[in-house]
């Protein structure tokens, strides 16, 4: 093949239509201008309604002269005012030089006259993230003094997040923001709005009469406030339970730049720290109680203590990290969860690195405490997702029923026999489930599971993913988890019934047989349907009362019992 220069080569271009339809012949003009990616339409439409959204926040603005003199909110409007009256300058010119309709919102109120299409483009522009509603902007402009400067503070926060949500949903558009210089600017909108975000939100604290609000920070003397109790003792982490070099269980410092480049640590950069906290930085998770003994579940193990006196008096402290911790005390046994996959089974501290082990442990530990002095481990019950919490059952001189409930990754099948993920469908899934663990009380180191009841299967096929799919449950709502595993049950042994928190669902189980449960009940999101039969619900305490609730992920799940 010879070589030689390039040579331009005539072919038709075309552009393919719907199934069915003829390609339709381009020239060379309109393929690069289909192709053209220097800006979208999405960025197009952004920038649009970003102009409609700073006008709104200019127009707060307006409002503070007559209504209020305080001057850390008439330096906030101050700011507000000149930043967004920038911004949307800019925006026009951006969109008129590409060609672009560029709205003027100072010439179209928000009353309906946008230069969109009217009332129907008006409406949309109120149902942008962060928008007031026109009865929150009468409320605002009727409002004066400490009034306005509350509802003021709080429209204009909700207003500035909702601008940065914006930005975020532009970002996450393909072929968005290729241009460097619109890029550029909706970074500095971020950056610029939540700096604001955090200056407000600091004034807001100041204008409430809630005491909480203007506590100080501290490590061993942070600031304090108490409603109708009073605080008796607060007790620090029991020596072998923190760093004596890092009492607060800060993350680590991270050098100056200067200092990195050298290699050196030499003085950390106030204020900059790193994203992982140490081992010991963990919080206590659970409270047991016995007579006068209390046990104090965390991360690292767990702490006994005598109450009665002025001041809970530690009596010895059980290192065996692992977490969750959750704990419970039944006659002279001790029960704690753990879900990470660095325990182990000798309580060690050097924790587990191999995929598969044999010294790793996941699920029920069980302790003799009848020498609290010297707990002595006699039990354990591996599971194959660990336990997150548990909840005893029943019990009585032969045994103890529990219910545990596991919420981390499933284990290899090679580390414990039984332990499939699965695909959806398979009948061998470690998902979906609850274990029911027998304790026999004579010899906890026989204890075992006796039953894993597939409670969320669907009652009418027998599919066991038979509850909430995942997802979010409409507009604006938040997101919940596919249902195949419970956070946490309560039981109410008196009426026979068990309330379980379960992902996107609250359950109700009959427990008149606690080796077997059966569920008799679900509730989620009424507004998202979900396949699963509504049931009779009212609002009501959380626990051990008529009714019986559960939460559901930041939600109440109330059930009436008869």
């Amino acid at each position: 093949m010879a070589a030689g220069a390039a040579v331009a080569q005539d072919a038709p271009i075309v552009q393919p239509g719907a199934p069915g339809q003829a390609p339709r012949a381009l020239t060379a003009e309109e393929a690069t201008r289909i192709a053209d990616n220097r800006f979208s339409a999405d960025d197009v439409r952004f920038m649009q309604d970003m102009i409609h959204h700073h006008h709104q926040a200019t127009e707060m603005a307006t409002l503070v002269a007559d209504r209020t003199n305080t001057p850390a909110i008439i330096e906030v409007a101050g700011r507000i005012t000149a930043s967004q009256a920038d911004e949307i300058a800019f925006m026009r010119d951006w969109l008129m030089d590409r060609g672009q309709d560029a709205p003027d919102p100072s010439a179209h109120t928000m009353a309906g006259h946008g230069q969109h299409g009217g009332h129907g483009a008006a409406h949309a522009h109120m149902t942008m993230a962060g928008m007031a509603t026109p009865e929150q902007m009468a409320e605002l402009a009727a409002a004066s003094g400490p009034a306005f400067d509350r509802l003021f503070l709080d429209l204009m926060i909700a207003h500035h997040a909702g601008a940065v949500e914006m930005v975020g949903d532009l970002l996450g558009r393909s072929g968005s923001a290729y241009d460097p210089v619109l890029f550029e600017f909706v970074s500095d909108v971020t950056n610029e709005q939540q700096a604001e975000i955090t200056r407000m939100t600091a004034l807001a604290r100041g204008l409430t009469d809630d005491p909480r609000s203007s506590l100080t920070p501290g490590f061993r003397d942070a600031g304090e406030a108490a409603s109708n109790m009073t605080l008796v003792a607060s007790l620090p982490k029991p020596a072998g339970f923190y760093d004596p070099s890092n009492p607060a269980g800060l993350p680590p410092p991270i050098p100056s730049e200067d200092e990195a480049a050298e290699g050196e640590r030499g003085e950390e950069t106030p204020g900059r720290f790193g994203r992982r906290g140490p081992f010991l930085s963990f919080a206590n998770t659970d409270l047991a109680f016995s007579g006068d003994l209390m046990a104090v579940g965390n991360y690292h193990g767990i702490n006994l203590y005598r109450i009665g006196e002025a001041e809970p008096q530690l009596i010895s402290s059980l290192v065996c990290p692992g977490g969750q911790g959750d704990v419970s005390i039944v006659g002279d046994l001790l029960l704690m969860s753990v879900e990470q996959s660095t325990a182990r089974v000798d309580c060690g501290r050097e924790g587990i690195s191999e995929d598969v082990s044999p010294d790793r442990f996941r699920g029920l530990r069980i302790f003799d405490i009848s020498n609290p002095v010297r707990p002595v481990q006699v039990g354990q019950v591996q599971t194959c997702r660990g336990s997150h919490t548990h909840s005893v059952v029943s019990s009585d001189e032969r045994s103890i029923i529990v219910y545990n409930s596991g919420t981390s990754s499933v284990r290899d099948d090679e580390e414990l026999a039984g332990c499939v993920v699965g695909l959806p469908g398979d009948p061998r899934t470690a998902l979906f489930s609850i274990d029911v663990i027998e304790i026999p009380v004579a010899d906890p180191s026989r204890s075992r599971i006796v039953d894993s009841p597939r409670v969320f299967a669907d009652d009418e096929t027998g599919v066991v993913a038979g509850l909430w799919q995942g997802g979010d449950h409409g507009e604006g709502t938040q997101r919940t988890s596919r249902t195949d595993q419970c956070h946490d049950i309560t039981v109410f042994p008196s009426a026979n019934l068990a309330a379980g928190a379960c992902s996107g669902n609250g359950i109700l189980l009959d427990i008149s047989d606690p080796r077997a449960p059966r569920r008799i009940d679900a509730v989620n999101d009424p507004a998202s349907p979900t396949g699963t039969r509504p049931p009779s619900t009212t609002t009501a305490p959380r626990c051990c009362s008529p009714t019986s609730g559960a939460a559901v992920r930041g939600r109440a799940a109330a059930f009436r019992i008869p």
